[in-house]
């Protein structure tokens, strides 16, 4: 009797909740390949934490099967949670991409102090056999030079992951997608597509990268003073346009902030970024350069606090100041959840008063993702059997769906997934499979943890009201109770003077109470002298800081 054939199964376990976090695994018998693992910046909902990651437990759990993990292409959203990975798996996994992604993955990891894994080169048209899976890589236009898509097969059928991208007729290093081999997948049959959705709400065609360079010139040329640019480091076209502008019109490019100057460094050595040796200088090098020769390239375009931009703002950057006579060019969009952090940016420089540009005043910036007509494009040429949206927040998965009905695919090969949900794949015919356990995980300082909405609640409290510490002496018996004092950080009025001494009743009459219950426990008293205080501060002004009872016996 012959052996039943495993499926292919697909398993999302990050980009389906948020621009961010992606990451794929797809699962053949005994063989498994991951295609990128990104990472995901926190919101106002998670106080204090540095960085948000998919929770890859399942890639752990069958590490025995990894063969290998495919990167598409080189920003954040796909590479950031590769060293956290590595640290947990306990063999090395050889890592596929181009050489600019390899060179940034490289970088990343040097930073965490991590020995690199095997790098293995892959450009467009190459192909290579994981296990159980042939896999072809394809070149596509994103924001990023060397971007990838990736078509594989297996046993059970084929895959089609278009990795994020835009059909970019015009892109600034010559690289098109690579149309025919789209269209060579589609002839032999794509039995799923996987494609970005980042866009999928935006009516049209997503306007050329080779669009903003002009308006990046003109502004450069007839700027009175210095130009501070503030992009993605790894938005290597755009820093290209930057660099190419500044040359032709006689002006030497500075560059700051820490991830601005590796990224144009490692692109500079690749091949990636064109500029000459003695026009590109480090802010802690420049010398005395009259500021209408100047254009500053630095990190910041998202609001972070401790950006280049942000500390130019605020007056906090060790070399560079932002005067009245600048220009200041935010050439990009902010991410959902940032618009606030840039908002603020914004302000800052608006009190200096130097001239700002950004995308709702100039064409300084155009997306990196597909719009609509581009989206229903790569479905007209991919011709998939199933379809399953992915990169992308609920409202994008769902209109990226739209379109593929709109496309003419049935409403039951469109498949709106979360993350952790599995695809099967057997003879092409695809079906919901079992979930896998999913979610998120958090880098908070040195620790890794998962999600712990007490903790993200008592900083959300102290954040808005304060704390107050009530420390209570009593005898070892607990027969009579002694000094009570009572601080306060962060909260928005005085416990002293005569608040604090009725604070100090309100907690004594309760420990009062309780000790003529016979012999209370230290911790009776503890919640005794936190429901006392928290009650008091309530009926005295109306906000509950958090409240620290210590009880201590002397």
């Amino acid at each position: 009797m012959a052996r039943k054939q495993p499926p292919l199964r697909v398993i999302p376990l990050g980009g389906l909740d948020g621009i961010g976090k992606n990451m794929t695994a797809f699962e053949y018998g005994d063989d498994m390949v991951l295609v990128d693992a990104g990472l995901m910046f926190p919101d106002d909902e998670q106080p204090g934490i540095d960085l948000v990651l998919p929770d890859y437990t399942h890639v752990l759990e069958n590490e025995g099967k990894l063969r290998g993990i495919i990167i598409t292409h080189g920003h954040e959203d796909h590479t950031g949670a590769l060293p956290y990975l590595l640290m947990d798996l306990t063999k090395k996994v050889p890592i596929y991409s181009s050489k600019l992604t390899l060179g940034f993955i490289e970088g990343k990891l040097a930073e965490h102090k991590l020995v690199a894994p095997k790098f293995r080169e892959v450009s467009d048209g190459s192909h290579l056999n994981l296990g159980a899976f042939n896999i072809d890589f394809f070149s596509m236009t994103h924001s990023i030079p060397a971007a990838l898509g990736v078509f594989m097969r297996c046993p059970a059928g084929s895959v089609m992951h278009t990795g994020d991208f835009k059909l970019d007729q015009t892109p600034i290093d010559g690289v098109t997608p690579n149309y025919q081999a789209i269209n060579k997948f589609a002839s032999t049959g794509v039995d799923l597509l996987l494609s970005d959705s980042t866009n999928a709400t935006t009516p049209g065609f997503t306007p050329s990268e080779a669009a903003v360079g002009p308006q990046l010139r003109h502004i450069i040329k007839n700027a009175p003073g210095r130009v501070i640019v503030a992009s993605f480091s790894s938005h290597i076209h755009r820093l290209q346009q930057v660099c190419d502008a500044s040359v032709a019109v006689g002006r030497k490019v500075i560059v700051t902030g820490r991830s601005m100057v590796t990224n144009t460094k490692v692109a500079r050595e690749l091949g990636c970024l064109h500029i000459g040796q003695d026009d590109i200088i480090d802010a802690f090098d420049k010398t005395d350069i009259p500021d209408d020769k100047i254009v500053i390239l630095c990190t910041g375009s998202q609001g972070e606090p401790l950006s280049a931009l942000s500390r130019m703002a605020n007056g906090a950057h060790k070399s560079l100041t932002i005067t009245r006579d600048d220009t200041v060019i935010i050439s990009a969009t902010p991410v959902p959840g940032n618009e606030k952090s840039v908002g603020g940016v914004i302000n800052a420089l608006s009190k200096i008063g130097c001239t700002i540009y950004d995308k709702s005043n100039t064409l300084v910036h155009v997306s990196g993702h597909g719009s609509q007509e581009e989206l229903k494009l790569m479905l007209a040429m991919a011709k998939p059997r199933n379809f399953m949206p992915v990169h992308g927040e609920a409202v994008h998965l769902r209109a990226h769906a739209q379109l593929a009905r709109a496309m003419g695919i049935g409403e039951g090969h469109i498949f709106i997934a979360d993350n952790g949900d599995t695809l099967e794949m057997c003879g092409g015919a695809v079906r919901w499979g079992e979930p896998v356990d999913s979610g998120v995980v958090y880098v908070d300082g040195l620790s890794i943890t998962d999600a712990d909405p007490f903790v993200f609640r008592d900083r959300k409290k102290l954040a808005s009201d304060g704390i107050v510490t009530c420390v209570v002496t009593v005898s070892r018996r607990r027969t009579k109770i002694g000094e009570i004092e009572i601080a306060s950080r962060g909260v928005s009025f005085a416990v002293a003077d005569e608040m604090n001494s009725e604070a100090q009743d309100a907690v004594r009459t309760q420990l009062e109470k309780l000790q003529k219950t016979g012999g209370p426990s230290v911790e009776q008293l503890r919640k005794g002298a936190r429901n006392a205080l928290s009650n008091y501060l309530w009926n005295a002004t109306r906000t509950r800081p958090m409240v620290i009872p210590i009880v201590m016996e002397v």
